[in-house]
């Protein structure tokens, strides 16, 4: 994936976007108008120190990585990290991502049909 950087990208996905959240992140997915899928991460000092949110970030692109091939191509992703988030190991963030991706129809083989 690629990374989503410009804040009136993430802005779009915010206004425009589906979203689904749990007590670890919030996730909101647009579709962008081409062929590949951009990943956001926004995590705010209530997370943690610094250590904690680079720590969040990397667990966050990792799981997207591992788990890219199971997605919808052409969307812009953006993970929002709630306070309980930082605190959070690898594992129980892949089963937060992985839930709410098939909410919000970022997997392929979600039950619900994309409505973006």
């Amino acid at each position: 994936m690629i990374s989503l950087k410009r804040n009136e990208d993430f802005r779009n996905v915010y206004q425009n976007g589906r979203s689904a959240a749990d007590r670890n992140i919030v996730l909101y997915v647009w579709e962008n108008g081409s062929s590949v899928n951009r990943l956001g991460i926004s995590c705010s000092k209530k997370v943690g120190n610094s250590v904690v949110r680079h720590h969040f970030a990397r667990l966050i692109r990792e799981i997207a990585r591992l788990n890219e091939e199971a997605f919808n191509s052409g969307l812009d992703v953006v993970v929002i990290a709630r306070s309980g988030g930082g605190d959070a190991d690898y594992h129980s963030l892949e089963r937060s991502f992985l839930r709410l991706a098939e909410k919000v129809c970022l997997k392929k083989n979600s039950r619900h049909q994309v409505l973006l």
